[in-house]
């Protein structure tokens, strides 16, 4: 599946122009630590999980279940009305992962997905779209996270060191165009006098 599932959900009679922000593994791919990865655009259970479970219905079966970690979710609904029924939700705080999304179906099974944090900016969240979609993947959604977090911080330290070399008179500085290139000194040295 693409990254970007071109769904426009229907709110209260009103129509979402924005698409759902979702990329799951492959279809027939072994099955990995991950099935994919929800980019919400808000912390909103109520507001956000109706149009997710209107797209993966139709591919997993009836969504009938859904679990988070509380660490991230500042209100945690008991039920969710979605499209033509209704989605328990519930929550874990220790033993379930907080970047991850549990969906249950009863007919055909459970997914895992990495859950993009709303404020992610769209570069980082489509390489962790991808990563979290990987069937090889083996990264755990907080192990993805982190990876993403060290990726940020590397290159914050980067743009700091460029921005100092920068200032020092680095990327921007020509040079002088009154020296001359330095050239070689050839000189004869004398021989050491004898007996020394």
């Amino acid at each position: 599946m693409t990254a970007t599932v071109p769904y426009t959900p229907a709110t209260e009679g009103r129509t979402s122009s924005l698409p759902l922000r979702v990329q799951l593994a492959p279809a027939g791919t072994s099955p990995a630590l991950l099935d994919g990865a929800w980019w919400p655009r808000s912390r909103d259970l109520t507001a956000e999980l109706p149009a997710l479970t209107a797209v993966l219905d139709p591919l997993w079966g009836r969504i009938t279940h859904v679990t988070v970690n509380p660490t991230f979710w500042p209100v945690i609904p008991r039920k969710v009305p979605v499209e033509g029924h209704v989605v328990g939700v519930g929550w874990f705080e220790e033993e379930q992962d907080p970047h991850k999304l549990l969906l249950l179906s009863y007919n055909t099974g459970r997914w895992d997905l990495l859950v993009i944090p709303p404020e992610t900016g769209p570069a980082t969240a489509a390489r962790l779209m991808a990563e979290a979609a990987d069937p090889l993947g083996t990264l755990t959604a907080s192990g993805l996270m982190e990876a993403a977090e060290r990726r940020r911080i590397a290159a914050a330290a980067d743009l700091a060191l460029i921005a100092a070399w920068d200032s020092e008179g680095g990327h921007g500085a020509s040079l002088p165009t009154s020296r001359s290139p330095a050239r070689a000194v050839v000189a004869q040295v004398p021989d050491p006098p004898e007996g020394n």
